[in-house]
């Protein structure tokens, strides 16, 4: 009997990544690439701490390392880069990445003014590449569900929003001297700005209003470090939102989001591990996340196949492969995300500085909206 002619299924090469920067979220995600994220690879390393890059590579089993982040951006062989390095180099790799014709991921923030950032993004639409910044919360199962059920209406049209993060801590902050100006802003509540703004997607922030001070550190207040903020938003269709942070969450990390409509109110997130509850003499108790990677591992490796699937479908002209298009909601965050939550942080640093409400420089947005909005 003769072997029946077959030929074996096309199947695409696996999407070939650069990192660039191996610190903390760097090597979390080296390893979801490595590890976690079906037809991806983690093809390169590059960090000036060389030493540091090195030891990831090795323990992933990745062979290219080098201490300059041009080597990945001239190597033909790699697809894309994830940048996770310092967020003040952000805007110019993205620029310089788009321009070397790499597919991009970036850490938020993508850049530390809009000018910048601008700048960057006018590089990624000319070079043509596929560009996703790192809002996380969107690919957590509780806000996409959130999300799906705002997109049917089942809150329907939003008047109240509230978005909070309370990262944990133990009252104290070791290493808070370092931390740079503005991170409660640019670093922390930008996903909070994120979350708001796809939430109420449509709309545009027009205006905020933002109170800040050093509450869990207040000797350091003098020299401009801020741990504690809450900031209103005004958006074009008339709805508030109020985004809080805190640096110093004693019972663990807390991310919660929440839209009040005319037809009702979804919410999202919570700050136990599980719904799993401990009813004792000692009282009720419940497991807490006490990290990042802990509360969103799932959603991190989910943004990441994301953009994995995206380049593919890009780089080999398929549609099968891409994020669903089935879904009733907007998932992957891009360019035009990424520039409004820095808008509204930048905004957040004016109102702060000058102690009143502050516009919005959102893209996009018609001047007779915005004036008439923040008038009412």
């Amino acid at each position: 009997m003769a072997y029946l002619n077959h030929t074996p299924a096309q199947t695409s090469a696996p999407v070939r990544i650069g990192l660039i920067g191996s610190g903390w979220m760097g090597a979390f995600h080296a390893e979801s690439i490595a590890r976690r994220v079906p037809g991806a690879e983690l093809a390169a390393i590059a960090d000036p701490n060389v030493e540091s890059a090195a030891a990831l590579a090795s323990a992933l089993g990745t062979a290219k390392v080098t201490a300059d982040a041009a080597d990945i951006l001239a190597d033909p062989e790699i697809d894309a880069v994830i940048i996770a390095s310092p967020a003040r180099f952000h805007a110019q790799l993205i620029g310089q990445a788009a321009a070397a014709g790499k597919h991009v991921f970036c850490e938020k923030p993508a850049g530390q003014g809009l000018d910048e950032l601008d700048a960057a993004l006018a590089a990624v639409e000319a070079a043509g590449v596929h560009f996703q910044i790192g809002f996380n919360r969107r690919y957590a199962s509780d806000f996409q569900a959130a999300k799906k059920d705002l997109a049917a209406g089942t809150a329907g049209t939003p008047q109240l929003l509230r978005s909070l993060t309370r990262d944990p801590g133990t009252g104290s902050i070791p290493h808070a001297a370092k931390v740079p100006a503005w991170t409660v802003f640019l670093e922390t509540l930008i996903h909070d700005f994120d979350t708001l703004n796809w939430f109420n997607e449509g709309a545009e922030p027009v205006e905020v209003y933002a109170v800040a001070d050093a509450l869990v550190e207040p000797g350091l207040r003098e020299q401009g470090f801020l741990d504690t903020a809450v900031v209103t938003i005004r958006y074009s269709n008339a709805a508030i939102a109020v985004a809080e942070a805190n640096f110093s969450a004693l019972y663990g990390y807390d991310i919660r989001g929440e839209v009040f409509g005319s037809k009702g109110m979804v919410q999202a997130g919570r700050a136990t591990e599980t719904a799993a509850r401990r009813y004792t003499a000692d009282g009720m108790s419940a497991d807490t996340p006490r990290l990042n990677v802990e509360l969103f591992r799932d959603a991190y490796t989910d943004e990441l196949a994301d953009f994995a699937a995206a380049v593919r479908s890009q780089r080999d002209g398929r549609s099968d492969d891409a994020a669903p298009s089935a879904a009733s909601y907007t998932l992957t965050p891009g360019a035009a995300d990424a520039r409004r939550a820095l808008a509204v942080a930048l905004a957040c640093i004016e109102s702060v500085k000058s102690g009143a409400p502050v516009g919005v420089k959102t893209a996009g947005v018609p001047t007779a909206a915005v004036t008439e909005t923040a008038a009412l």
